[in-house]
């Protein structure tokens, strides 16, 4: 986004300094849009399903379709979800594979959960509590991030620990990291407490954000904002890395995605005992406790459309599902690529799905290991000899480098009962180009997973190669495989400040009435908290439920 100098330079010492009728006035200003524009429900009792019930389908069973399902429900509406799959969870699937009695169990997908009112408010809107189906254990520290000459920065929610951190690699830093928290926060206020579940409908909803923005410095990027208060090469790696686990580029991802900082400040990191899968199986409880239901091995054809409406779902085998609401979670782009028929695509046509940007892929590696390394961290980042380059490699020139920088989970580090006795579960993820790139997985992926399996044994995991009894991979062609995401991108599109908010596929389809979106391709974006924030637009964009009146015949009352 092209910026004024003058407009550059208001915000340089601060976002808003001392100027506080500068900040009463953009609070004004995102309230008045705020207003006519959220309906979120928090809590209330659900509203009981009958045979009479309007019906809404959701096409896919992610997180952020099954929470688009119990809002649904909780509103009285007679839900149904349909996933290809033979397990709900999309991204956040299961694998199990056995070994001496054992069993190692590998969450597919998300497994850093920051934001835990979320999942507490699904569970209130069902009359449920949270912690009577999962239980979520404090992550510490959030991250350990080693650099590529073996130095460790343990990223905490600590503010002591953090100081303490930053004065061990650059003391003359700490009055700037105060300065960029404190930035992130603000950020954080705006960007995620009051529009991440607040649909941008039209141009005129994004142009009342456009003074917040600037005065927060979101049309510089991650990396640039982070540059701006922090001096020291590394702790610049630190503090910008954030937009990779949901898709982004730190120097092209808009600076909004700071507010990361802050969240997990203030919400802290956790994990969910027995795996993320816990945390599907009790968003499925929900559903069907609330009326509806999930239908697994029901693969979607078509979204039909009669009349500028969708009425609801062809599948492979002929058979049809009539709807009075269409949801999907499945990738944006495939939705509107593959689902939705050309001619009833006026703003998404293929030319704009073709064009637009896309996150890049990732190669996943799934093992077990017959021994545990205990010096290892539940969540572990490895950064490579390159930073920016590497990154350039990936998003833009679409080659596949000869280094990499590695995320690696040891969920067993928390629950040793995700692995068999005495044996740790772990799986590693390498950011690479999505399919655009041309590499031929059929081939490279074994090299590569001997590559990352050489590099985690000469690093932090002595002797890894004897130790291996699972393993499994996945990789941008088994994305677009498994969960038809377009181009095998794993975050669906880039989030980029000309693809965010109103630029995004709407959550309420521009295209078709009565088909809504949901998932990492709409408002906000991808990452556990926004999926389930797109899930929360939904209060505000699907009318309330509409039943036919028993006592006045031919005539319907609102729920």
């Amino acid at each position: 986004m092209a910026v004024l100098p003058h407009l550059r330079g208001m915000s340089d010492a601060h976002p808003f300094g001392s100027d506080v009728s500068w900040r009463q006035a953009l609070d004004a200003a995102i309230d008045a849009f705020m207003k006519p524009n959220d309906r979120l429900r928090t809590s209330g009792d659900p509203i009981p399903v009958t045979e009479d019930s309007p019906t809404a389908v959701v096409i896919g069973a992610g997180l952020g379709g099954l929470a688009a399902a119990v809002r649904l429900g909780a509103r009285g509406y007679r839900v149904t979800v349909v996933d290809r799959l033979d397990q709900p969870g999309g991204r956040a699937r299961v694998f199990r594979d056995d070994y001496q009695g054992g069993t190692f169990v590998f969450d597919a997908g998300p497994t850093v959960i920051t934001a835990p009112f979320m999942l507490e408010e699904l569970w209130r809107l069902a009359g449920k509590r949270l912690e009577d189906d999962v239980e979520l254990r404090e992550v510490s520290p959030f991250y350990r991030i080693r650099f590529h000459d073996g130095e460790q920065f343990d990223y905490t929610g600590s503010a002591d620990v953090m100081r303490s951190e930053i004065a061990r690699f650059a003391p003359g830093d700490l009055a700037g990291y105060d300065a960029f928290l404190e930035h992130s926060e603000r950020i954080f206020e705006i960007g995620f407490e009051k529009l991440a579940h607040v649909p941008f409908s039209s141009a005129v909803d994004m142009a009342r954000i456009v003074p917040a923005m600037m005065r927060l410095e979101n049309y510089r990027t991650v990396h640039s904002l982070v540059s701006k208060y922090i001096r020291d090469e590394r702790l610049r790696q630190v503090f910008s890395f954030h937009p990779l686990l949901v898709g982004g580029n730190p120097y092209s991802c808009s600076s909004i995605y700071t507010l990361i900082a802050y969240l997990e400040r203030k919400w802290k990191v956790w994990f969910a005992m027995g795996g993320t899968g816990e945390i599907v199986n009790g968003l499925v409880g929900l559903v069907e406790h609330l009326g509806g239901e999930v239908q697994l091995g029901k693969d979607v054809s078509e979204i039909v459309v009669e009349g500028g409406r969708a009425t609801g779902l062809r599948f492979q085998d002929g058979t049809r599902l009539q709807a009075d609401v269409v949801v999907s979670n499945a990738d944006a782009a495939w939705t509107y690529r593959h689902l939705v028929k050309p001619e009833h695509r006026r703003i998404w046509p293929d030319w704009r799905l073709e064009r637009s940007r896309y996150s890049m892929g990732l190669f996943v590696w799934y093992f077990g290991t017959k021994r545990r390394y205990e010096d290892v961290a539940h969540h572990t980042i490895l950064l490579g000899p390159r930073y920016e380059e590497l990154l350039d490699d990936i998003f833009s020139k679409k080659v596949l480098a000869d280094d990499f920088s590695l995320y690696l989970h040891r969920p067993t580090a928390t629950d040793p009962s995700m692995a068999p006795d005495g044996c740790d579960a772990f799986y590693v993820l390498s950011p690479v180009p999505h399919l655009d790139g041309g590499v031929d997985w059929s081939t490279q992926t074994e090299p590569y997973r001997k590559k990352i399996e050489r590099y985690l044994s000469d690093t932090i995991m002595p002797g890894l190669e004897g130790e291996i009894v699972s393993s499994r991979t996945l990789t941008p062609k088994g994305f677009l495989e498994d969960y038809l995401a377009f181009k095998g991108a794993a975050f669906s599109l880039e989030p980029v400040l000309q693809q965010s908010a109103y630029f995004r596929p709407h959550n309420r389809s521009e295209d078709v009435d009565g088909l809504y979106l949901v998932g990492a391709g709409t408002h906000p974006g991808a990452g556990m908290p926004g999926v389930l924030s797109s899930a929360r637009v939904l209060d505000t964009v699907v009318p309330d439920p509409v039943v036919p009146d028993p006592v006045v015949p031919d005539t319907v009352r609102r729920r």
